[in-house]
C-alpha cells in the first residue's frame, strides 16, 4: 500500500471515529422545540379534557388550545454535536444551557415529579379563577408547600400545615402571610397559628434575612374548597403554563354559548387565584406550534412580549394579556369579530 493510500485510510478511520464519538458524547445543553397543541374544549386520548359535576354545563365549539414545548436534554437524555448542528439551522429551535431547566444533581424522576406538581397546582388555580368568574364561592387555605432544609425553625414546621394566623391576626391569602411576616426584622420570631392534621396549634418560628426582608424559610401554597367538582385531564403534559387556557375553558364550559364563537384560539400563561397571568418559557416555540396547529390567534402574557416581537409567524395574530379578565375579553372580541383594537406586543 502506498504512503498516500495509507494516509487516506487513516483519515477516513479518524473521521469515522470522530463521527461515532460525536454521536455518543452528551453535551451540557438543552434544545427547545415547538410542541403539539391541545384543545382544552375537546378530548384527549378519548376522554373529555374538562368534566364538571354538580353544576349546569353548556355545549361549546371552536378551540382554546394550550401550547407546549418539547425539550431535548437533561437527566436521562443526551444532546450530541449533531443535535446542536440540526438545531442551529432551524429558526424554531433554541439551544440553552442545560442548567437553565435541569439543575445539577437533579434526576429525571425529580424533574418529572416537579413538573407534575406544577401542572396540578396550575389546574387548581385555573379552576378557582373560573369558578369565581361565574359567581361561585371558592374558599382558599394557605398551606406550607415545602420547608427549606436550612430554615431557622425547620424542625417546627411541616409541609401541609395550614397557616390561619400570623401574630394572632387572621390571614386570608399567601400575600397577607408574607406581608405580616415581613413586618418583623430578620432574626426576630413570629407566631404562626397553624392547623395540622385537623388540630390547631401555635408555633413560634424564627425568621431569617432574604434580600433585606424577614422570611420564615417556607414555600407557600394554596388548597381550595370548590363548591362543584371540576376535573382537568391534561394527560402527561407537565408544568404551569397552561393555566390561563384551562381557566378560559372551565369558564366556557359553565356559561351559555361558545366563548370563542367557533374560532381557533391558542395561548399560554400561568395564572394565580387572583386572575393574574404570568410569564412562561419557550414562547417562541409555542408561537410556531400554535401556527403549525392551525390557530389564527394567540394569547400571550404581557411579561413575555419582549420575546414575542419579531418572532410571530405569518398569519398568526398575537393579543397581549395580563389578567384572566383581559383574556376573556379578548376571546369575546375575537368571537364577535371586533378584535381590531385588541392590544398586541410591540417594541
Amino acid at each position: 500500500m502506498s504512503r498516500r493510500s495509507t494516509i487516506a485510510l487513516v483519515a477516513v478511520f479518524l473521521l469515522i471515529a470522530l463521527g461515532a464519538l460525536s454521536s455518543m458524547v452528551g453535551l451540557p445543553y438543552a434544545i427547545m422545540k415547538p410542541g403539539p397543541i391541545t384543545n382544552t374544549l375537546g378530548q384527549l386520548a378519548g376522554k373529555q379534557l374538562i368534566t364538571v359535576s354538580g353544576a349546569q354545563t353548556y355545549p361549546t365549539q371552536g378551540a382554546l388550545d394550550f401550547t407546549t414545548v418539547r425539550i431535548s436534554g437533561g437527566p436521562g437524555y443526551r444532546v450530541t454535536v449533531w443535535d446542536l448542528l440540526a438545531a442551529a439551522i432551524k429558526p424554531s429551535e433554541d439551544v440553552v444551557d442545560e442548567d437553565l431547566y435541569f439543575p445539577k444533581g437533579v434526576t429525571d424522576k425529580q424533574v418529572e415529579e416537579e413538573s407534575t406538581a406544577e401542572m396540578i397546582d396550575s389546574q387548581q388555580e385555573a379552576i378557582a379563577v373560573a369558578l369565581k368568574a361565574v359567581g361561585q364561592k371558592v374558599v382558599e387555605h394557605v398551606v406550607i408547600g415545602q420547608v427549606a432544609k436550612d430554615a431557622p425553625s425547620a424542625a417546627l414546621l411541616k409541609a401541609g400545615d395550614e397557616i390561619v394566623t400570623v401574630d394572632g391576626k387572621t390571614v386570608a391569602d399567601s400575600n397577607a402571610v408574607r406581608a405580616s411576616v415581613s413586618t418583623h426584622k430578620p432574626g426576630e420570631s413570629v407566631a404562626l397559628g397553624l392547623v395540622r392534621d385537623g388540630k390547631p396549634l401555635t408555633v413560634t418560628a424564627k425568621t431569617r434575612d432574604a434580600q433585606g426582608r424577614a422570611t420564615v424559610g417556607v414555600f407557600l401554597g394554596v388548597r381550595f374548597e370548590f363548591p362543584i367538582d371540576v376535573k382537568i385531564n391534561a394527560g402527561d403534559v407537565g408544568g404551569p403554563s397552561a393555566g390561563t387556557m384551562f381557566s378560559l375553558a372551565v369558564y366556557d364550559t359553565l356559561t351559555p354559548g361558545p366563548l370563542t364563537g367557533g374560532q381557533q384560539i391558542a395561548g399560554t400563561g400561568t395564572i394565580d387565584s387572583t386572575g393574574k397571568v404570568g410569564p412562561i418559557g419557550g414562547i417562541q416555540q409555542k408561537l410556531v406550534g400554535a401556527h403549525d396547529g392551525g390557530a389564527k390567534w394567540f394569547l400571550a402574557p404581557a411579561e413575555n412580549c419582549d420575546e414575542v416581537v419579531g418572532h410571530v409567524p405569518d398569519g398568526l395574530r398575537v393579543v397581549r394579556i395580563a389578567t384572566f379578565d383581559e383574556a376573556k375579553t379578548a376571546v369575546e372580541a375575537i368571537a364577535d369579530k371586533r378584535a381590531d383594537s385588541l392590544p398586541t406586543c410591540t417594541k
